[in-house]
This record gives structure tokens, sequence and C-alpha cells, in this order.
């Protein structure tokens, strides 16, 4: 039985924490040098602050808010090989507080793909963890297709249009329908219909429709995932509202899990395990707001294989509603030293 395709996950996905300066901060201890980098304040009221090594340094975009991207050198001033460093803007670097920062592996700047898909597209792919970052530039009208790097068929993908002001899309196969159904990332609504794709999603490409992902030609981002044997998994489970929670089977010890329930409103709850050492994990960030982390009752346990929800809040509430997930690994269940993972 393969358990894993990845014995060290850290090499991959981490998460850091770390308290601002209001001067430049150059944080380390990621692991690797990162390629996509989230960051939020805990105790204060910034947003969700999203950059990129193929859009490059200097160049934000929220994950709560519709903003076009906004170029400020005092964000995220430098891709360090163990981390990355921050200037002086507060969103990153408020002095005296707390903050977290996700970070995920592609391969660098990426390099022009422009014979692959029937426009051209900048590929940042890391194909062993199954992430990759596109960029390309929106067609004016009509149908298109991109590359996007991974080499199997993606599970979730993410576009914002950076050139203007217009919602996240978020797409995720355990939706009522992958090709046309998404979700927003900065509001709770529930599945929104709508053509994104034209087609379901092959190894190579992607297949969109101009009139759905972005603005007319207007630059865009696409953030392109696959699941990963024992390290990265995107899937749905059934809520039950109760503190006997819903198992959410995984196959690797959990360090990131962020939910969002599909047929009714509800935030998207993100849960680590940097920021909840112990079970229960339950100090909650939302990608769709920029309130302050809080906590969730018995929110839920990270085991050894999987998810346990011990709470009817956020990540279970709805009994027999539909919730689509996305989970990062701490460890796998067992590795190709076949040494098995333990519980918290």
């Amino acid at each position: 039985m393969a358990y894993t395709t990845i014995n060290k996950s850290s090499d991959h996905f981490n998460a850091k924490l770390y308290t601002g300066t209001g001067s430049s901060n150059a944080i380390t201890g990621v692991g690797f040098q990162p390629d996509w980098v989230w960051i939020k304040e805990r105790n204060g009221g910034g947003g969700h602050n999203i950059f990129d090594a193929v859009r490059g340094t200097g160049k934000v975009i929220y994950a709560n808010a519709t903003n076009a991207e906004v170029t400020d050198a005092q964000t995220l001033s430098a891709f360090g090989t163990d981390g990355f460093t921050v200037g002086t803007n507060t969103n990153v670097n408020e002095n005296g507080l707390n903050h977290v920062a996700w970070n995920w592996k592609a391969n660098g700047a990426g390099s022009v793909d422009s014979s692959s898909g029937s426009i051209s597209a900048t590929v940042s792919a890391n194909t062993t963890a199954g992430f990759s970052i596109i960029k390309f530039t929106n067609p004016a009208s009509g149908n298109f297709t991109i590359p996007h790097g991974l080499g199997v068929v993606p599970e979730m993908l993410f576009f914002k249009c950076t050139g203007g002001v217009q919602s996240w899309f978020v797409l995720h196969k355990d939706l009522s329908s992958f090709t046309d159904r998404y979700l927003r990332l900065q509001t709770d609504v529930a599945e929104v219909t709508y053509s994104m794709q034209t087609q379901a999603p092959t190894s190579t490409l992607l297949y969109l429709n101009s009139g759905g992902v972005s603005n007319a030609n207007t630059e865009t981002i696409c953030y392109a995932f696959a699941s990963k044997t024992g390290y990265s998994k995107f899937g749905k489970y059934i809520a039950n509202a109760s503190t006997d929670g819903t198992f959410i089977y995984t196959g690797f010890k959990p360090k990131f899990l962020m939910v969002k329930r599909i047929n009714q409103a509800a935030p998207w709850s993100m849960i680590d395990a940097s920021r909840n050492i112990y079970n229960p994990a339950n100090l909650e960030l939302t990608a769709n707001t920029a309130g302050t982390e809080a906590n969730q009752g018995d929110g839920c346990d990270f085991l050894s294989n999987g998810v346990k929800l011990r709470d009817s809040a956020d990540m279970n509430s709805g009994n027999a509603d539909s919730f689509m997930y996305m989970a990062f690994a701490a460890a796998p269940l067992v590795g190709t030293n076949n040494i098995p993972a333990t519980a918290r």
C-alpha cells in the first residue's frame, strides 16, 4: 500500500508564526524558499495578504476583498532561501502583533509557455507536491485554454483578476459541478452557478470561458492544486452539527485545514497545527474576513490520519450540510521508512 509520495511535508508546505517589528523583518525557519505566501495578523484587523513569486515581490492581493493588485514595496520585499522579508506595512508586520504565514513551494518565478494552450501563460509548477501558479492575460472574448503544469488533473483552482476589481473564483472538484459552480473566497455565500470552465480540466490544460474567470484584457492569477497521497487532499464531508462530529480521513497527520460549507452561507474556516499546538484545534481565522483569530469551542482534533470535528460551530454547522476542504500534512500516516505518524 502506498502511504505517501512525500515523506517530509515541510519541504513543500509550512506554516510560520512571527511577531511584527514595524521595521524590515526577515522571517526564517520556513524550511524552503516559498513561492506562495499567505499572511494574516492573528490579533489585529489587517486583511489576508497573498503574495507569489510569479507576480513578484511587493505585489499583494487580498483574500477577503475584490480589490485589484496593490504594489507596495513595504509588504513582502524578498523571497529568501528559508523564508521571506516583510517591510513596514502594518498588515504584514505591525509592531508587537502576532502573525501567521502559510507557505507553499512552486517553482520560483516560472517560465512562459506560449505553445501548450491557446494563449500564453507563465507557469511555476511543483509537480511533486501538486501545486502550480499560473499567470495569464484574460482574452476580451471567447473560450481559451492555458497550461497548468501539474501533469495530473487539478482538483482545486483559485482565480483572481489582479488588474481590476473582481471577485475571487474558487473551483473545487466536489462542488455540485466542477465546470459551472464556484465559491467566492471573499464572502461567506454558498456556491454560485456560472459557467467558469467549458469542460473539466485535463492533466495538461484548463478550459476557460473568458467571460467567467476575469475582466477582459486583464492580468489574472490562478493557484492550482492536485492531491498527493500522504501530503495533501481536496475533498468533501457531510456535517452533523454535533460535538461527536464527522471524521475526515486524509491519510496523514494534518498541518493545515481550510473548509467551506457549499450549500449554505458560512465562513472559510482556517485551522493549522502551528497556532494550535494541542488538541482541540480551535483557533480559527476566516479567509473571507479581516477579523482577528477566534476560539471556536472544541473545534476539531488533528489525528494521525485525519480530522475529527468536535463542535457544532463553523466547520460542522448544519446537520447534513456539505463542506469542501483542502488539507496539507504535517506528516504522512506512514512514510516510506514505515514509521507511523502519531496523534497529538
